[in-house]
């Protein structure tokens, strides 16, 4: 009895549990996964959802958040992107203006332009004031690693990465990571308007 009880539980993990598209973060500081850094981020250019160059240095002003994808992940990607879309939405909402959101690929084989484009109005994002970025694999290299992030590519073809969302402040500087997907909405949202008012994030919530 015993050890049928336990197969089936065994086995109801195994096709539950998601799978696996991301390296895991560091520590957490938080039960959210937030982190306070403070590191300057290079500029860099990639090409955005219609084939436009884009250029990172244009930003300045604005607190930007920064997250990583592909359009064929399974199970992070489409969480971080649906969250995203909430906080566009209330940002919207505020009539808030200084700041933007950016989605960049770990996927530069599948997610061309035009597949971006597709993958953010599939979340009715708003690209006035979002941004999803791809390019050669030799530039995305350099900002993978720039935001301190690990891309694989698995024997099944999928992409593992480090699952991270980032906040830029004004100035270019990468103040505050969000590791996973449990990381709370209304948090970032604290966060963006207190770097948006010039705030400090020298110690956390």
């Amino acid at each position: 009895m015993f050890l049928r009880l336990f197969l089936a539980l065994f086995f109801a993990t195994l096709l539950t549990a998601p799978a696996f598209s991301h390296f895991p973060g560091p520590p957490k500081r938080t039960e959210a996964g937030r982190k306070v850094v403070k590191t300057n981020v290079p500029d860099f250019t990639l090409t955005d959802q219609d084939g436009r160059s884009f250029r990172f240095a244009n930003l300045r002003g604005k607190v930007v958040l920064v997250t990583f994808i592909f359009t064929t992940c399974p199970d992070l990607c489409p969480l971080l992107t649906a969250k995203l879309t909430h906080i566009q939405q209330q940002l919207e909402a505020e009539k808030q203006t200084g700041y933007f959101l950016l989605s960049i690929t770990t996927d530069p084989d599948t997610d061309k332009p035009v597949v971006l484009k597709s993958y953010g109005g599939s979340y009715r994002a708003d690209l006035r004031s979002w941004a999803f970025l791809t390019g050669d694999k030799k530039n995305l290299s350099k900002v993978w690693d720039a935001f301190g992030v690990k891309v694989k590519r698995l024997s099944n073809g999928q992409i593992q990465h480090t699952g991270l969302t980032t906040l830029i402040d004004r100035d270019g500087m990468q103040r505050i990571n969000y590791y996973g997907d449990t990381w709370q909405e209304k948090e970032v949202l604290k966060d963006i308007a207190m770097l948006a008012a010039g705030g400090s994030t020298d110690s956390p919530p």
